[in-house]
This record gives structure tokens, sequence and C-alpha cells, in this order.
């Protein structure tokens, strides 16, 4: 199929499909947004892609010319019978939500070198999505995904933004987070309100944690009350450990968790 909006309004009135709001559905029916995704994500003969909300196929049926193999999870099976006509041999749709998915399971019986995430992921749901893929202790090499702009803006913010949280320093910990391109409401139907952008989430070498659920626990305390300071929001914690830290850093237990970068939680964990 040749992507475009009237091309793919066609099929899907011949298909008598309406859009699902409960879905977050939004399709992609820009071929250069696509293209520039796929070239982004450097997608090679040896990596199985996953993807998550395929609708009507339009980066599904692209992705299964790069990849060895494509498995893609669609709640909507209203969609079948578009999507079988767009995907390429190498490509698989289980229909279900993929949030209840077991996805070892899934992918056990592919034989791959790496595995790669590269969806428009649908909005409503889109943390759950990306936090499914770490608590499973999948083996993700990347995750090339298209997000709302100001989600995604979270997913890479830097200590001292406004956008810095608890989210943003949890991704971090995993992966290399940085922006690839900004996509514009315009380029899909129906259009969506807001404006979205696409991430790359690379798998790096993660800091020496002595104790994993230290590190989240005091990341999600810190947090607790954006506006309080760290002295307010870890009152059950040891503060003097904690203050002998932030000194090393120029700080003090004044200072607001949105200021500290992850290798100082790192720290602070790891003494406490």
């Amino acid at each position: 199929m040749e992507y475009s909006p009237n091309k793919m309004k066609e099929t899907l009135e011949e298909n008598d499909f309406n859009f699902k709001k409960k879905f977050g559905q939004n399709f992609i029916v820009d071929k250069n947004v696509i293209h520039s995704i796929i070239n982004k994500a450097e997608i090679d003969g040896e990596t199985l892609v996953i993807e998550i909300g395929p609708g009507a196929g339009s980066l599904t049926s692209e992705l299964g010319k790069v990849a060895k193999n494509v498995l893609a999870y669609e709640i909507d099976t209203t969609l079948k019978p578009i999507l079988e006509k767009n995907i390429q041999n190498n490509t698989k749709i289980i229909y279900d939500d993929f949030l209840k998915r077991n996805i070892e399971e899934d992918i056990k019986d592919y034989k791959y070198k790496k595995l790669y995430v590269v969806a428009n992921l649908p909005y409503y749901i889109t943390t759950p999505i990306i936090v499914k893929f770490i608590e499973d202790k999948l083996n993700i090499d990347k995750m090339v995904v298209m997000v709302q702009k100001e989600v995604g803006n979270r997913f890479k913010a830097k200590p001292g933004t406004k956008e810095y949280n608890s989210l943003s320093i949890f991704l971090n910990y995993y992966f290399t987070v940085e922006k690839i391109l900004d996509v514009s409401k315009n380029v899909f139907i129906p259009k969506p309100n807001v404006d979205s952008i696409v991430v790359s989430f690379t798998k790096k070498e993660r800091l020496k944690l002595n104790n994993e659920q230290i590190f989240f626990k005091l990341i999600r305390d810190s947090f607790k009350q954006k506006r309080k300071t760290l002295k307010n929001n870890l009152k059950g914690y040891d503060l003097e450990k904690i203050e002998k830290i932030l000194k090393k850093h120029d700080f003090d237990l004044t200072v607001r968790a949105e200021k500290l970068s992850i290798e100082i939680f790192v720290e602070i964990a790891n003494n406490l």
C-alpha cells in the first residue's frame, strides 16, 4: 500500500473500520517519517523487532523489509483484514493486549542477534509498555518509539530541568535516552491534539548498585512531593549519611530531587 492520508482513509472505509478512542488510535501516514524512524533504528537482517500497536500497518510493512522478523501486538481485532494485506511474510501479528502477554514465551522460538522495539506507542499506555519491557527483564538492545512530545521530554530530561522526574532516572539507569525526531500531529489520521517525538533507548552499562530495591525506593521517595526538599521527602532515612554525600557534591538537605544526577542518587543508595 502507498501510504498517504487519502489512500489509508480509502482502505479503512472499504473495511468499515471505525477509530476507537479507548485504544488511542492515531495512524501515521507520512512515508518520510516512517523511513526516518527505520533509518535511525539501524535495523539489520539479524534483528527481531517487536512492535506494539501496528494500526493499519504503515510502519509494520516497512519494518518487515529490513528486519529478520517482526512480531507485532494489536489489541483491535477489527484491524486484522487490513493488517494481513499489508505485512511481509516475516511478520507475525498477535491480536491481544500486549500488557498481558508473556513476551519471553512469545519470542522463545525466534533466532536473532539483536532485539529491538520499534513502535508508534498508544499515548494512553506509553509508560506501562516501556516499564513492562524493563520489569520482564527482556534483553532489549534498543527501543525507538514515537510518544507524545511532553512524555518524551520527561523520558530524556536532564537534572535541573522541570521535566526531570523519577521516571527519567529509572529509564536512565537502564538506557541512554535521546531524541531522534520531532513529529507534527498533522502526519496522523485522525489528527491528535498534540505533537509527538521519536525517542531512542539504547542499552548501556549500568552504574554499580549494591541494592536496586533501595535505589528505586530512594528515587520514588525523593520525588514524592516534587516541590519539597530532600529533608522533607526523606524523613524516614538516615539524613546524616545522605547529607555527607550531598556535601561532597556541593549540595545540602535543602536541595530538591530534580537537581541531582543519577550518579549522586546511586552514591547515596550505596551508602544507605
